[in-house]
């Protein structure tokens, strides 16, 4: 009846005003065995949202706190109930749980009792970190206490131990993703074994929704170059090969969401110099084989995480030699073909970002441009998306001192390329960077004679000297350059 009466919100505000809260101090105080009753009461009453705050000015936290010092399993459960509904999106309930301490005590409860089995541990365990969570939940300066004071090494230990405890799991997993946000908790999970844990989990796992979970866990962790390596050799992607192989040909919202974040956790952890490398295994490893087979794929999310998958592999100049004397340049240049009328631009911009890291090696761009890439390179020249034309204009700078000598000028000047440069330019709403690599090409074309009769009828000092006093510094200063040469050859 006492509590029917607290969760209505209208007779909650009366007994308030009757003083019925400010009885409960004295209550919880003599302990007894009505102590659980009264905690129990008090965690019922929490839930409505409108009680949170009255509890706290009642005086109710301190005593609370002191009673999570008691040895009875019945009295930790229910105040740890109490204090975590208390401070569940509550400001007033964290403050005060913060000011008593209670973290701190609940915290060293979890790492005392985190390798008992009993059932009714794992039932005060899954109560106790969910009181962390509300009392942490989106406030980074509480999280990092929580770190500071070592919860993630017990967290984890709880994953290992309680593997069958899917209500405790379930809990760590979110006071993982909570944690894992924070770039100083890094270091903590780089130290214990988080990944073998995680992927222990996530191939027991049949359930979309539980998949999902550790998902949200994996993605921030696996920002972390150290943790990227730990997932691999912990045997991660192949978990999330399976996932795309499993996912690919259905389309159920559930299961293209899935192929989605396994395909981005895949690219992300190459990301990683040695975890790249790791998985490159000098151009023979079953994992980079499979991901080259995305790239000529129906689906555009694996196009996608082909070709980014590609231009991680090429930040080493070894790895890029390789790639384009096996053929990789022909896959990219046939997904952009695919990909030139009403394409996606996000295929785009990854399949040339691609192309313009395997050209850095100077070995590579005679190669690549025997192989057609100038061709299918230049027909993206009509491009109004920013990203591509970024892309584009960097992917054609690397390659621009082979281009003059090896390919007929012809092309560019049928492609308009300089036309498209003084657009660029004289556009106010081009970015700073496609101004800056487009000033770029323009000084690398001057070499060629029909191609700087081009820039000279176009009058392009006006234009660049315009851009001498850009608000983007790289900008100002390239243009007092680029107007320099221009000047001198004109």
């Amino acid at each position: 009846m006492f509590l029917a009466l607290f969760s209505d919100v209208e007779t909650s505000g009366k007994i308030q005003e009757m003083g019925v809260l400010a009885m409960i101090p004295a209550l919880l105080s003599a302990q007894n065995s009505c102590t659980p009753k009264v905690a129990n009461i008090i965690a019922e009453v929490a839930k409505n949202e409108f009680m949170r705050s009255p509890c706290v000015e009642a005086g109710l936290i301190p005593p609370l706190v002191q009673l999570l010092n008691c040895k009875d399993q019945e009295i930790l459960l229910q105040t740890g109930r109490a204090l975590g509904n208390i401070c569940y999106d509550s400001h007033e309930g964290r403050s005060a749980v913060d000011a008593a301490g209670g973290a701190q005590i609940v915290a060293e409860h979890i790492k005392s009792l985190a390798e008992s089995t009993d059932p009714a541990t794992g039932k005060l365990l899954t109560v106790f970190c969910g009181m962390l969570m509300n009392y942490s939940n989106d406030n980074d300066s509480l999280q990092a206490q929580l770190i500071s004071m070592g919860v993630i090494p017990t967290l984890v230990r709880l994953l290992g131990v309680h593997s069958q405890n899917t209500a405790l799991t379930e809990m760590c997993l979110i006071a993982f993703g909570n944690l894992a946000e924070l770039e100083s908790s890094k270091e903590q999970f780089a130290s214990t074994n988080i990944a073998e844990e995680l992927v222990r989990l996530f191939r027991k796992q049949v359930e979309h929704e539980k998949k999902e979970m550790i998902f949200e866990v994996l993605a921030p962790l696996a920002e972390n170059d150290v943790i990227k390596l730990q997932l691999v050799d912990a045997g991660l992607v192949e978990c999330l090969l399976e996932v795309v192989a499993q996912t690919v040909d259905s389309d159920r919202e559930e299961d293209v969401a899935q192929l989605k974040t396994a395909s981005d956790l895949m690219v992300l952890l190459l990301l990683g110099d040695e975890s790249m490398q790791k998985l490159f295994e000098g151009g023979k490893g079953s994992v980079f084989q499979r991901v080259l087979s995305w790239v000529p794929s129906n689906n555009h999310q694996l196009q996608l995480a082909g070709a980014l998958a590609i231009a991680n592999f090429a930040r080493n100049d070894g790895n890029c030699i390789h790639m384009v004397d096996t053929g990789i340049v022909q896959k990219l240049l046939e997904l952009l073909d695919r990909h030139v009328e009403e394409g996606n631009v996000t295929v785009q911009h990854a399949a040339l970002s691609a192309l313009r890291n395997l050209a850095i090696p100077v070995v590579n761009k005679s190669k690549m441009l025997l192989a057609g890439v100038s061709d299918v390179v230049l027909k993206f020249l009509k491009s109004e998306m920013p990203p591509v034309q970024f892309k584009l204009l960097g992917t054609l700078r690397i390659h621009f001192m082979v281009l003059i000598s090896d390919c007929t000028e012809k092309d560019f000047v049928g492609a308009n390329l300089v036309q498209v440069l003084h657009k660029l330019l004289t556009d106010e709403h081009s970015a700073p960077e496609i101004k800056y690599n487009s000033m770029i090409l323009i000084c690398s074309i001057m070499g060629s004679e029909p191609l700087h009769k081009e820039v000279q009828s176009l009058a392009f000092i006006d234009v660049v000297s315009n851009l001498r006093s850009h608000e983007n510094k790289t900008v100002a200063h390239q243009a007092s350059l680029t107007e320099q040469r221009l000047t001198a050859q004109s």
